[in-house]
């Protein structure tokens, strides 16, 4: 597998597709969405979070994460927002898995890089393109540095999640992820940027107070048992 750059060339150019579609059907929960989609569905429908969630969103789990997804529709198994024509009605507007097909994602310790799918489309003899233009992304390097937060920030809430042995822990989190990150309504005229780094924070500190809430509660409730075990002890002697 190649890993590339913004600035590389890679085979992408379809033709602008040609109203094929393939790529927005049949695709289940697998277009998870992040606060820039949102972002920008915001911007392209008018619709908050609720709206949006009424016909064209679902909520999914992920690795103990729950996440929004576009959602395909019954009968036609298509994204929500294809058209009659076979084009997508929001594409200046798409979210950022939408836009990187058919390109993949990989996050190392030298941060963001992209790859090819092979095969992922069906068009055959694409031309190559910048990955910078096809992603169509202004302060691009700015996206990049969200994207890396942001997939640091799910990555250590799943493994926290996972070292839980209780789901209350689990819901309580993503109560206030999907609250903060979603369905609180982002300033279109603001940056969203800065918008977020301040809801990361936020929830950072709403994170720690809740693992040393659920640390303290099972640090009580195993000392409670191990006196329970010592006065069952003493009442058989």
């Amino acid at each position: 597998m190649q890993l590339l750059s913004a600035n590389d060339m890679a085979k992408l150019g379809c033709g602008e597709c040609g109203g094929c579609s393939a790529c927005c059907r049949g695709m289940g929960q697998s277009i998870l969405l992040d606060p820039h989609d949102l972002f920008l569905l915001q911007k392209a429908t008018g619709l908050q979070f609720g709206g949006l969630m009424q016909e064209k969103l679902e909520l999914c789990v992920e690795e103990g994460m729950i996440l929004p997804a576009l959602k395909m529709q019954s009968g036609t198994d298509a994204c929500g927002f294809l058209n009659g024509e076979g084009r997508c009605s929001i594409h200046p507007y798409r979210p950022g898995l939408c836009r990187l097909f058919p390109l993949g994602r990989k996050y190392d310790e030298e941060g963001l890089h992209y790859f090819l799918l092979e095969d992922a489309c069906e068009i055959r003899n694409r031309t190559k393109v910048k990955i910078r233009k096809w992603l169509e992304l202004p302060a691009l390097a700015q996206y990049e540095r969200f994207l890396t937060a942001w997939h640091e920030l799910r990555i250590s809430l799943q493994e926290q999640i996972e070292k839980q042995t209780t789901d209350s822990f689990a819901q309580e989190i993503n109560v206030k992820f999907l609250e903060l990150f979603y369905q609180k309504p982002y300033a279109e005229e603001e940056d969203f940027y800065e918008q977020f780094e301040k809801r990361r924070e936020e929830f950072m500190h709403l994170f720690m107070c809740s693992m040393r809430s659920f640390n303290r509660s099972e640090a009580d409730a195993g000392q409670k048992q191990q006196s329970s075990n010592e006065e069952a002890g003493i009442k058989k002697q």
